[in-house]
């Protein structure tokens, strides 16, 4: 048995106690520990007692620490067990913690999922995909991500974001033809986590029109690339391989032969 012969409160930490053991520094606790457990001079502890002690002084340690970390925004579960492990508690004290802040709400990943899904939604023209690969990367498993999202992220408001999407990025592709540049706004929006017949929907609410002048300039500028490329060849050859690299970037047969047969005698 040891007894305890003096408790002091540590100067850059008010709230831990300094525990001594014959005299002799043993460790430290909190107050609601040092409460707890009645720790006053003159106490004797066995080694059962200082485990238990030391044990519970470890949760009250991480469950400030994981408050502390929820307070500054939502969290799920694994990142709290996440920062949990960064801080290097024992995986049996984490489990603890979870158990503690899951009893006092603390702790919900699907109230989680909702607040994050509909913030992204109000803030963000993110599609789906990527919102649900969020929440999955965050813990939330893919039932309850699921779920909250087709009650959270109306089919109507995700095509409306991707309309406003397509309509961004359509004049940027404005110098490929017309073929080219909706397969990069396809591209665009697939890579923004909207899939394909929420991207259809969209290119067709958006009600894009081929512009005839902008797509012969757009077949001009490809054409004298590609007659650098080539104009060291016979005329056959010359002419099949413009009229594949052209065709290959999206203009069509009757667009290309118009435009050789125009344009082509000025290259």
């Amino acid at each position: 048995m040891s007894k305890i012969t003096k408790i002091t409160v540590q100067q850059k930490n008010k709230a831990r106690f300094n525990i001594f053991l014959d005299e002799e520094y043993a460790f430290a606790v909190y107050e609601s520990t040092l409460l707890k457990y009645q720790l006053a001079k003159g106490k004797e502890l066995d080694e059962l007692d200082i485990e238990e002690i030391l044990f519970s002084d470890q949760v009250n340690k991480a469950y400030n620490a994981a408050v502390h970390y929820l307070s500054f925004r939502m969290r799920t579960e694994k990142e709290v067990v996440d920062y949990l492990k960064e801080k290097e508690y024992e995986g049996f004290v984490i489990k603890e913690i979870i158990v503690q802040l899951k009893e006092q709400s603390y702790l919900n990943d699907k109230e989680f999922a909702i607040a994050y899904v509909r913030t992204q939604v109000n803030t963000t023209l993110k599609g789906r995909g990527i919102i649900e690969q969020e929440l999955l990367d965050k813990g939330v498993d893919k039932e309850c991500a699921t779920e909250v999202l087709e009650v959270e992220y109306a089919l109507e408001k995700e095509v409306e974001h991707a309309v406003k999407l397509v309509i961004k990025y359509a004049p940027k592709y404005s110098r490929d033809s017309f073929k080219i540049m909706i397969q990069k706004v396809e591209s665009a929006l697939l890579r923004k986590g909207y899939s394909y017949s929420i991207i259809k929907l969209a290119i067709e609410e958006a009600e894009l029109e081929q512009d005839t002048s902008e797509e012969w300039e757009a077949i001009g500028k490809q054409a004298e690339k590609f007659h650098r490329k080539y104009k060291s060849l016979e005329t056959y050859e010359y002419m099949m391989k413009m009229k594949g690299a052209l065709y290959r970037k999206g203009f069509t047969i009757e667009l290309i032969d118009k435009w050789l047969e125009e344009e082509g005698e000025k290259l």
